[in-house]
């Protein structure tokens, strides 16, 4: 028992010498109250808007051709529904490249997320870092990405003061 007793203590002495200090943000609730980061999502998503109505446009086209097509279907050569069944794929990989130009992995949104969005992070991750080295922090957690955090202390979050560093009210 006494052995017991001494492993406890030693143990606790162990962890007391080696606790860390950190903090808990939300770089969400951060980015959404700098003015530059909700400007630069207004113009990503006009500019997604635009896009999008311009596929939505040339798919809307397709659809008329595919329709016309079907009508008139029996009354074609067998040349010529050649020639429209063609007219047809090639029109429609020309609106499946452009969806995925615009809109897939690494495509001009992802682009244009990188260029507008990402300077805007790197402010606040600087901000982050410098509060950290300041304050002597040796962790700084992220709560804002779902479940990186279960619990954390509402006291322990410094959004407000990286928000205050930042000159953001």
């Amino acid at each position: 028992m006494k052995k017991l007793l001494l492993l406890v203590c030693m143990l606790g002495l162990g962890f007391a010498g080696i606790s860390q200090k950190y903090a808990i943000i939300d770089t969400r609730y951060i980015l959404d109250k700098m003015p530059e980061y909700k400007e630069a999502q207004k113009q990503l998503d006009d500019i997604a808007a635009g896009w999008q109505r311009d596929i939505d446009a040339r798919q809307a086209e397709l659809d008329k051709m595919y329709k016309d097509y079907d009508a008139e279907q029996v009354m074609l050569t067998e040349e010529l529904r050649k020639k429209r069944e063609d007219q047809l794929f090639n029109k429609e990989k020309d609106v499946r490249d452009l969806q995925r130009k615009r809109f897939g992995f690494e495509g001009d949104l992802f682009k244009k997320r990188q260029e507008l969005i990402k300077p805007i992070q790197d402010k606040v991750f600087n901000a982050v870092q410098k509060m950290a080295v300041s304050r002597g922090y040796d962790f700084v957690l992220d709560k804002s990405e779902g479940n990186t955090i279960i619990f954390a202390d509402p006291k322990l979050d410094k959004s407000e003061d990286v928000l205050k560093d930042l000159g953001v009210k």
